[in-house]
């Protein structure tokens, strides 16, 4: 199942690795289920995208589960309730949480003494390669009311050692605040994995193939990246003109200098790629295609139309990876308009790529995407985080391609046709077939998560207590049982 940490129905405005978290995850073994597939964990930023992230490396501080920072004597009930946590169960208030969460975290920082733990210290010291830089910059970026980093004055901007010392000394407080939040995520992050993988599930993660500009990783490490002398992009990310977007996407992150990468053995991508496999057990890699050829557009240009292609590493990268790292599972995001060489390259890792259901029911000509297309090396999704819900996109799509669907899955009627969907997915040849959450509670539009190239309504949706039922858990077991998609004996380590 695909659903993100903060949909879950958690105290306090967001998912958290909460006891609700824990439920999820007996949910999913009483459902028969094998992955938990969710978005990437960073810090978000501008928008609100987990693809956006102020670190690669450091987790959301959002996620940090505060009932038990009550049970640890760290915070009270009383004080996390006086907090506005915003109104609405089903929606992320993303302004609420950012006023709130810090304010009491800060609290609990205050009350623990942190520093004298040893654990604290052990991690601190274990993850020095990227904690160190990240706690520093969000420290900076807090003491000048939040500008990004290419705003800084000149000394700290370009990372001059001796006011790097100055800002240490001077922000000392603030840096071990924020090493206290991410020793926080991590404990309780390690806890929930273990949890989910003792009961047989596995944790399906995401990594964006780009970091943000504004970001600890950029400012650190300039050299990874196409920037020019005064440290701004000579290039920036993003997709071309195509059937989604008349102007294209402009994502706007920096660009990698992959000739430096190559040179240094792509030695920041396995400490990147590694540290993701202590998070999760697969890894969906994002925007695949990019390390084949990615789309470089002029820096400062409001749109993305005249960018241009450029050659990536290719396989060069996945050599060193499984040389360095062994043969690690991943889900290659190989979506959009793919040319033979990307093809060749998702063929040549070995790694599955991506079937989408949504895709499939263009009436005008015949689609890969088609479950009869399908080769069992691959992931099915009935749709995506990016994708509208089943039945939203159902709805909204042509008559004639409608008509298609309808024949297609055999679809009578107008009443929960999201389950034709789920079941084309589950009976297909694909190894694995991984269902977002909303379509398995048969939600609308309302429940979209993102809707690409717009900002201001997306990350939000949540569900509410009381939508995971016993019922819902024996349907979707039943199903997948049907099509051999379940372990022989659902209470598997029950217990642990």
């Amino acid at each position: 199942m695909l659903l993100p940490i903060s949909s879950i129905p958690s105290k306090y405005g967001i998912g958290t690795f909460s006891r609700e978290a824990y439920e999820f995850v007996d949910f999913l073994k009483a459902a028969g289920q094998t992955y938990w597939q969710i978005l990437p964990l960073g810090p978000t930023g501008y928008g609100d995208s987990p693809y956006q992230s102020f670190s690669t490396f450091a987790g959301n501080p959002y996620y940090i589960d505060l009932g038990k920072l009550i049970e640890e004597g760290y915070l009270t009930e009383e004080q996390c309730e006086k907090c506005n946590w915003g109104s609405n169960a089903e929606y992320v208030d993303y302004e609420k949480i950012y006023q709130s969460r810090f304010q009491i975290l800060k609290l609990a920082f205050h009350n623990s003494e942190i520093e004298k733990e040893k654990e604290f210290c052990s991690f601190v010291e274990e993850n020095s390669f990227w904690l160190q830089d990240y706690a520093l910059y969000m420290a900076v970026k807090d003491s000048v009311s939040g500008k990004s980093w290419s705003e800084w004055e000149d000394g700290i901007r370009l990372r001059k050692p001796e006011v790097v010392e100055k800002y240490k000394e001077e922000l000392r407080e603030e840096i071990l605040f924020y090493e206290f939040q991410q020793y926080l995520f991590s404990k309780q992050w390690t806890s929930l994995k273990k949890y989910a993988n003792d009961n047989g599930i596995q944790i399906i993660g995401d990594i964006p193939i780009y970091v943000a500009f504004d970001s600890a990783d950029t400012w650190a490490n300039p050299e990874l990246f196409q920037l020019d002398e005064n440290g701004i992009p000579t290039g920036v990310a993003g997709c071309p003109p195509d059937a989604f977007s008349a102007t294209g996407q402009l994502w706007g992150n920096p660009l990698y200098r992959w000739d430096y990468h190559k040179e240094t053995d792509y030695e920041w991508w396995i400490q990147r790629i590694g540290y993701c496999y202590k998070l999760y057990d697969v890894v969906r890699i994002d925007h695949f295609r990019g390390f084949d050829e990615y789309y470089n557009i002029p820096y400062g240009d409001p749109t993305a139309e005249h960018g241009k292609w450029e050659k990536g590493p290719g396989y060069d990268l996945f050599r060193v990876m499984k040389e360095k790292l062994g043969n690690k599972a991943v889900i290659a995001e190989d979506l959009g308009f793919l040319t033979p060489s990307v093809i060749k390259l998702v063929k040549k890792t070995g790694y599955p790529g991506m079937k989408i259901l949504q895709f499939a029911f263009d009436s005008r000509e015949e689609s890969d995407y088609l479950p009869h297309n399908y080769t069992k090396n691959s992931v099915v999704y009935t749709g995506t985080h990016d994708n509208d819900t089943t039945v939203g996109w159902y709805h909204t799509i042509s008559r004639r391609d409608r008509s298609f669907a309808k024949k297609y899955l055999n679809i009578r009627g107008t009443k929960n046709i999201e389950w034709e969907f789920i079941r084309a997915a589950i009976s297909s040849v694909s190894d694995t077939a991984i269902i977002p959450m909303q379509d398995y509670l048969g939600l609308g539009s309302e429940a979209r998560i993102n809707t690409p190239s717009t900002l201001g309504d997306n990350w939000k949706w949540r569900m509410t207590k009381g939508q995971l039922t016993d019922e819902l858990a024996e349907k979707i077991y039943r199903l997948c049982k049907l099509y051999g998609r379940v372990r022989a004996d659902k209470n598997k380590n029950k217990g642990k």
